[in-house]
């Protein structure tokens, strides 16, 4: 039973993932899309785990349909990766590492932000 709450959520993770990279522009080839995806996808799973992690009642189901379903098929390691080969196959070493440093440190700022959202109330009370 649990697979099928990884399977709604990887089909509407891989939709908006997809029309969110049908409407992205790509300027000097910097692909926007797959960034975009990947950094909302760090703040979204950050807040999630905290906010799970949090509750006393954990719920199994609420984590696989949105953390490993919809998260996990929104944002795209394996494209980013290609990405990044691409960039350089095509000599845009500039730019390649422009989207590999922006990659890395924005998402590890904004997985953190996610995590201080879910404990901000509870951040909070402990002053």
């Amino acid at each position: 039973m649990n697979v099928l709450f990884v399977m709604i959520g990887g089909f509407l993770g891989a939709c908006c993932r997809y029309l969110l990279g049908e409407f992205t522009p790509t300027p000097h080839g910097f692909p926007v899309g797959t960034l975009t995806v990947n950094l909302i996808g760090c703040l979204c799973l950050g807040w999630l785990l905290s906010f799970l992690a949090n509750q006393k009642n954990r719920n199994l189901k609420i984590s696989l349909l949105f953390g490993t379903g919809f998260i996990g098929s929104f944002t795209t390691f394996s494209t980013f990766s290609v990405e990044v080969v691409q960039l350089l196959q095509e000599g845009k070493f500039g730019i390649s590492v422009l989207y590999v440093l922006t990659s890395l440190f924005v998402g590890l700022v904004l997985s953190y932000a996610g995590y201080r959202l879910a404990n901000f109330r509870k951040l909070g009370e402990e002053s």
